[in-house]
């Protein structure tokens, strides 16, 4: 399925987590062995950690303990701390798991009182086994940490003579209290929702934003794991789609499309043919599952009638009856405190006609060439204690991608690149106030198997985004975030693990700079050896 058959494949607004990062010291160039051995470095990411209130009490709870041998969830119960009060700062999840032996690569997600948290796929582990921790921002969620909740957490997992790996992990978050008169973490919604029977939403009726957060992922197997793959039926290729590579996640409010986006294109630890690009340090978001967000404000009007309403979200470009996506959601809800029910209209929703082409050339090299794109505009305005608020959601997104591939699926490559494009602007008391999100995500890559079984896999990945916050014309914040990815790693395939020599390096930069800082931090790593942590700024 996929990059040569398929026969080889192993399975702040814009920061969200991060692996805590390892205290170890680069290696010298001297200590870097041939090739892979029997071990090698913890993973770990250039990404920045959570920031932490200073100078402030903390408490921490163990919010799940468990060894995932197969799929069975754990259950527990979650508490609130007792000594951090219910008005936090800053609440921070931290995920501390470790594995040894051999395992695929894992997907898992960490669910309390219904809300989806933490989504997250795991390393593969060396014989001798690794270490690794994420972190994650999940202040957004104090409503829920509020009271009392049951907890479900799973990381399906096999485990038998040849995948040995058990996977063990825990979870804690850790609150940092606020002062005596102090409201949870400035933009913390009021409420934190989740979908009844499925697809059904009823929201405060005093509901003044609404916002969804889908965590979208193409995973569990199967094609839609690597759907930026994908052709049509004519084209001789493992991985078949009727519309090709093209997908887009939206989201309906009753049969209105409500929102758009471009999923980004994870690359899990076991992705292009090749473990060995993935050991130490995964491609971007891999640990970290982040949500596609869409702003509902425009339909609170008519969401806050009292009643339970349609949520839908769909993925374009599935072939019909094929599953492989998830898409959980919460709605995240900021309410009018001085007004029991607030009023308003949805007075706009404007989508552009889907363009989706996908172009197959024949030949001794064969050739996919697509380009899809989509635009949505949407508006509409509540009545609130402190007047009328209008908000107008713009979204633009498109893909092109050239997918060339020669008999056998050798060689295999791809260049495509995705693009997210959103303006939010909120108008009323006031000057308007207009957020601009660009997002842009790139994949360049090639996998060949050459003589003696040696596979090799050369690729770049890329996360990018802009963000600019205006107030009457004026700008008042921006940042600007570009995590890119490379790596080039070889070994021989269809061989006993101890016979594959192989060999690889792999790198990451991340940057993250505008009006709040700037964080730099480049990482580089031959045969698993973490041999330059650098950092700029």
């Amino acid at each position: 399925m996929s990059m040569l058959t398929g026969g080889t494949l192993l399975v702040s607004a814009l920061l969200g987590a991060a692996p805590a990062q390892s205290a170890d010291l680069p290696a010298q160039s001297a200590d870097v062995p041939a090739e892979f051995g029997a071990d090698w470095h913890d993973p770990i990411t250039a990404a920045p950690p959570v920031t932490r209130p200073e100078n402030t009490t903390s408490c921490q709870v163990t919010v799940a303990e468990a060894q995932f041998k197969d799929f069975t969830a754990y259950q527990g119960t979650y508490a609130p701390p007792g000594d951090c009060g219910k008005s936090w700062s800053k609440v921070v999840l931290r995920l501390d798991g470790k594995v040894k032996g051999r395992q695929y690569d894992r997907l898992g997600y960490l669910h309390i009182g219904g809300v989806e948290v933490f989504r997250t796929s795991t390393p593969q582990p060396s014989p001798d086994g690794i270490e690794w921790s994420v972190e994650k921002d999940v202040t957004r969620y104090s409503d829920t940490l509020r009271r009392a909740q049951p907890v479900e957490m799973l990381i399906g997992n096999v485990v038998d003579d040849t995948y040995t790996g058990i996977l063990d992990v825990k979870v804690t978050l850790t609150f940092y209290a606020g002062g005596p008169d102090a409201k949870t973490a400035k933009d913390t919604p009021d409420r934190v929702l989740t979908l009844q029977d499925g697809n059904t939403l009823t929201t405060p009726r005093n509901s003044e934003r609404v916002i969804a957060e889908v965590y979208a992922t193409g995973s569990g197997g199967g094609c839609e794991e690597y759907w930026y793959l994908t052709v049509p039926e004519a084209a001789p290729y493992s991985c078949k789609a009727d519309d090709g590579p093209y997908r887009e996640v939206r989201i309906e409010v009753d049969g209105q499309l409500a929102g758009i986006a471009a999923p980004f294109p994870t690359v899990w630890t076991g992705g292009w043919s090749n473990p060995f690009l993935w050991y130490v340090v995964p491609g971007p978001r891999a640990f970290d599952i982040q949500p596609i967000r869409y702003d509902l404000t425009p339909f609170a009007g008519l969401l806050n009638d009292g009643r339970p309403h349609r949520i839908e979200v769909s993925v374009v470009g599935v072939p019909e009856g094929q599953v492989g996506w998830s898409t959980p959601v919460n709605v995240l809800v900021w309410q009018d405190e001085k007004s029991e029910h607030v009023t308003g209209a949805l007075t706009k929703v404007q989508a552009g006609d889907l363009a989706n082409s996908s172009t197959y050339t024949p030949g001794t090299e064969h050739r996919l060439d697509t380009e899809g794109s989509h635009r949505l505009a949407v508006a509409g305005y509540v009545d609130t204690s402190h007047g009328r608020v209008t908000t107008t959601v713009r979204r633009s997104i498109a893909n092109t991608s050239a997918h060339t591939w020669s008999d056998g699926e050798n060689p295999d490559a791809l260049d495509a690149t995705w693009v997210d494009g959103e303006t939010v602007t909120v108008d009323g008391r006031g000057p308007a106030r207009t957020t601009r999100t660009q997002r842009s995500y790139t994949m360049d890559g090639k996998t060949t198997l050459g003589a003696g079984d040696r596979l090799r896999t050369v690729l770049t990945l890329g996360d990018r985004a802009t963000v600019t916050e205006t107030y009457g014309g004026r700008r008042v914040a921006w940042s600007r975030l570009d995590d890119t990815y490379t790596g080039d790693a070889t070994y021989t395939a269809f061989v006993p693990r101890d016979q594959r020599h192989a060999v690889g390096t792999t790198s990451e930069r991340y940057r993250l700079y505008g009006s709040g800082g700037c964080y730099d931090r480049s990482l580089v790593t031959v045969q698993g050896v973490l041999t330059e942590d650098s950092r700029g700024c």
